[in-house]
């Protein structure tokens, strides 16, 4: 039974994903970014429901930007789940564009690449968010870099914070975990780490049960005067309480 409904969740899907591309396609051309928000946090929900995902939110979502939001990095899913929380335009590492079939709706969602390895197209990616807060846009990244096992977290890189200091604009920390709503304590199967590959860790998704998300936001910030590594190390420390309350 749970290989069947394995299956059924795949095949529900991969028929979302296609009606996401479409609607991308055919109607963000010519939306407000209201709307489009509104249609990115619907279809992402839906997206949720169909992978057996319950969506838990504590705090208080951003209601406008310009904002940069920092949160922890666990799983593929982690874009989605943040995006059924409250929609914004992620800064993700140049390799999720290739992504089968989610990379092309995370693209067509305003999705900005960076390459990391590339110091220039780094400080390019630094001015263009920048921009994009001072024109009033809530961005997110995930200052890891890398997704980890939930267990413990990595280093905060301090780079993509200059953004927010030369914009002036303030950080939200934001907790993300992933639990087992009928025994509690961790849900292992959206971990997406190590020798762990996409697909596998989308099927052990689509096979698990009582997957929870939880979102946990904090309280946005100003640097008041710190430096971007300084800021940094203080925002890890939120954002690692926060994804334990």
């Amino acid at each position: 039974m749970k290989l069947l409904r394995a299956f059924s969740r795949a095949l529900r899907a991969t028929a979302h994903v296609v009606r996401g591309l479409w609607t991308i396609r055919t109607e963000f051309g010519r939306l407000t970014p209201s709307q489009t928000q509104f249609l990115v946090r619907e279809w992402t929900r839906r997206m949720l429901v169909i992978l057996g995902v319950d969506l838990v939110v504590q705090g208080t979502p951003p209601e406008q930007g310009p904002l940069l939001q920092v949160a922890n990095h666990v799983s593929w899913l982690d874009i989605l789940v943040m995006n059924a929380a409250r929609p914004s335009r992620f800064v993700s590492k140049s390799d999720a564009r290739r992504w089968p079939l989610l990379g092309s709706l995370i693209t067509g969602a305003g999705t900005l690449y960076i390459e990391r390895s590339n110091r220039r197209a780094a400080m390019r990616m630094v001015h263009h968010m920048a921009e994009r807060l001072e024109s009033g846009d809530i961005l997110s990244v995930f200052p890891e870099g890398t997704t980890g096992d939930g267990s413990e977290m990595l280093p905060f890189h301090a780079n993509l914070l200059q953004a927010a200091i030369a914009a002036r604009a303030p950080v939200l920390p934001v907790g993300l975990r992933f639990e087992d709503s009928q025994r509690g304590g961790p849900h292992a199967a959206p971990v997406y780490v190590g020798d762990t590959t996409l697909i596998a860790s989308i099927w052990a998704t689509l096979s698990a049960d009582h997957l929870r998300a939880v979102v946990q936001y904090g309280v946005p910030q100003k640097d008041q005067g710190r430096d971007r590594r300084a800021w940094a190390n203080d925002l890890r420390t939120e954002v690692d309480r926060l994804r334990k309350l």
